[in-house]
Formats: structure tokens, sequence, C-alpha cells
């Protein structure tokens, strides 16, 4: 018969596995919003007015 306390150990190390990757996927995320932003800000300040970035055509 399976011990039930391991069970458990096993389900909350899931649980924190999972969190784990999606604080790390929401992290990740952000620093890139950041970043971008951060770009964008850098080129209007220095005076420029053609900053929007142009995606080719696919």
């Amino acid at each position: 018969m399976p011990d039930p306390e391991r069970s458990d150990n096993r389900r909350g190390a899931v649980a924190g596995l999972i969190i784990a990757a999606a604080l790390l996927a929401v992290g990740l995320w952000l620093a890139r919003e950041l970043t971008a932003t951060s770009r964008m800000q850098d080129c209007l300040m220095s005076g420029r007015t053609n900053c929007n970035i142009i995606e080719p055509a696919r």
C-alpha cells in the first residue's frame, strides 16, 4: 500500500515546479516588454520621429 505522505510530497513538488515555471515565463515576458519600451523611449527622447517598428510583409 502506498504511503499517503509520499504522494502529498510529490504533488507539492509538482505544484511548486509549475508555479516556478509560470513565474519564469512571466518574468521573461516582462523583461522583453520593458526592454522594448525602453528602446522606444530612448528613440523618442533623442528627438527622432521615425521610431515605429516596421515589420516585413510575410
